[in-house]
């Protein structure tokens, strides 16, 4: 068998070199980048396709364009690029790079509790300002207070609530449980508002609205799912805490973008961080209410999703990716999406 694998995105991490048991043969074709005009061209004669985030949908996995195409390798944890349900239907597999940054992006969601927490962008911009309002009222510490006046909380009076309980959700948990928090499990939305009505191997999560009433810190987990799409939005923030902060290193789109701003601006929640956006990449206001002028001065902190970024991580993704191409190849599929 001949397979013609296509790397869509060689931008993000380098490819591993696949050793394909004889008689398997391949040919690897790879490009930096694919922008949608290049797509259907570029993957027409593939039997392998290699991906992370540009979007495979139902015409690019059509027989038209993609005749020979086999199987979709996504080289990332999340599979929310490629149209999974045209897969099913087609009879494509998918799989992917489970776990590959669980400790990098779990350490970027602590970096970005703290930077929302702490302020930090926002007392940056204070003290690097002239002229200096720390020279001249000798304090910049009302920039850290809550909108009642009083100063910011630290760690042990934190009540963590942690909205999807993966290995992802799993690790934030134990960092936040080693830094003294208090840490509260969401329950699905809608999930029985009984704790004992809840299936066995949930007794332990608390009832998803209670989670947002309680918690101080708020960590998104979860994957982005036609379930999940604005699943926290306006009704959610005005529930939560003043003195919460909102973090998402998820996907965009599990948080109603607009509806975050308000809630910084309105006093609902205390700050918010994010690594992810609905549009990416973003490029001011015009692709993200995040972004440009009416969010400056607010406690919201913006990374270009980049949480998943270390050496570990680029090393687990090619090892995962070589790992489950190759089984799939033999027939001893791992790492299976559908």
């Amino acid at each position: 068998m001949h397979h013609n694998i296509v790397a869509l995105e060689r931008i993000h991490q380098p490819l591993p070199e696949f050793n394909f048991a004889s008689p398997t043969t391949f040919t690897l074709t790879s490009y930096e980048r694919t922008d949608p005009s290049e797509l259907h061209k570029r993957i027409h004669n593939a039997t392998i396709i290699i991906v992370t985030v540009v979007e495979i949908d139902a015409a690019a996995l059509s027989p038209a364009v993609t005749p020979n195409l086999q199987l979709v390798a996504v080289m990332a944890t999340g599979t929310d690029c490629v149209d999974l349900e045209a897969c099913k239907a087609r009879g494509l597999r998918v799989v992917n790079c489970p776990n590959a940054g669980i400790d990098t992006v779990s350490e970027h969601a602590i970096s970005l509790y703290f930077a929302a927490r702490r302020r930090v962008v926002q007392m940056h911009a204070a003290t690097m300002a002239e002229p200096s309002e720390w020279k001249a009222k000798k304090t910049l510490t009302r920039l850290m207070r809550f909108g009642d006046g009083k100063p910011p909380l630290s760690c042990q009076d934190e009540v963590l609530g942690i909205l999807g309980y993966g290995s992802l959700g799993k690790r934030i948990a134990h960092i936040g449980s080693a830094l003294g928090m208090t840490v509260i499990v969401a329950a699905r939305k809608g999930a029985p508002s009984a704790t004992t009505e809840l299936p066995a191997a949930n007794k332990d999560r608390i009832p998803f609205d209670e989670v947002l009433k309680r918690s101080t810190v708020l960590i998104i987990s979860l994957p982005r799912t036609p379930e999940t799409i604005d699943l926290i939005s306006t009704p959610e923030l005005q529930s939560m805490s003043p003195y919460a902060v909102v973090i998402n290193i998820a996907r965009g789109g599990i948080v109603n973008e607009e509806a975050l701003v308000r809630a910084v601006q309105k006093g609902w929640i205390a700050g918010a961080a994010t690594d992810v956006f609905v549009k990416e990449p973003v490029e001011g206001a015009q692709d993200s209410p995040l972004l440009g002028e009416k969010v400056k001065g607010l406690n919201i902190t913006v990374t270009p999703h980049v949480a998943w970024f270390s050496q570990s991580t680029i090393a687990n993704l090619s090892r995962i990716l070589k790992d489950t191409v190759e089984a799939w190849c033999t027939g001893h599929e791992i790492n299976v999406i559908v």
